[in-house]
């Protein structure tokens, strides 16, 4: 085996890896929409794979609900649903408004790591980069999370960071004027830190995390 081709299998990971990667991706940012009917014949093609590592990629997709699997037709992708965004909703109140409180004093390191991020999403924003933008809006809140210093909290958090991240690039598609509001309320929780005022943190997180309750039940404004 040449120098070039030792270099290639070190870089490239495994077939089933990269078809996952590559359908997850696609499925967050959408491109991949919620009722699209994906067979194994077009991902192997997309990827340059054979069928095996597909089918591999797929039932781990499945396992992780974001695909439903049909013998012989392909792989559904799952929209989301007002349920889900319901469960997400109740598990973030729970979570980040005891983090917020939990956060107060922030320490100066907390404040600056906010401040960047809330820079960069208005960056990501303006240029309309909203895929971007919902990695940064899950970034500004796993910060205030993993303050508290509760590793079993952060982990649960993090388990929310897919359907949070798919809900949050649906929504600045659907609602594109919401995104001003995302900004501006993650600017009322900065503040809040920065005043050393709990409960005016935890009642910004609360009012910013329920309205996708009302998006749930159909009472989007």
């Amino acid at each position: 085996m040449s120098s070039l081709a030792v270099k290639q299998s070190v870089k490239q990971p495994p077939a089933a890896d990269r078809v996952y990667a590559h359908v997850k991706q696609a499925v967050l940012e959408r491109r991949y929409e919620g009722g699209t009917l994906l067979t194994e014949g077009e991902l192997a093609e997309a990827v340059g794979v054979s069928r095996t590592p597909v089918r591999e990629a797929l039932l781990r997709l499945e396992a992780e609900g974001l695909l439903r699997l049909y013998p012989k037709k392909g792989a559904l992708v799952l929209p989301v649903s007002a349920q889900e965004i319901a469960d997400v909703v109740e598990t973030r109140q729970l979570v980040e408004e005891h983090a917020a409180r939990k956060a107060v004093p922030a320490p100066a390191g907390l404040i600056e790591r906010l401040e960047e991020l809330l820079a960069k999403q208005k960056a990501q924003a303006a240029a309309g980069d909203f895929a971007a933008a919902a990695v940064t809006d899950r970034c500004f809140h796993a910060e205030i999370v993993r303050s508290g210093g509760n590793e079993i909290l952060s982990r649960l958090y993090d388990q929310l960071r897919d359907r949070q991240l798919r809900m949050g690039v649906a929504v600045m598609h659907s609602h594109p004027d919401r995104i001003a509001k995302t900004l501006a309320e993650h600017e009322e929780i900065l503040q809040a830190l920065r005043a050393q005022d709990a409960e005016a943190a935890v009642g910004a997180v609360h009012r910013h995390v329920s309205w996708f309750s009302h998006l749930a039940r159909g009472e989007v404004r």
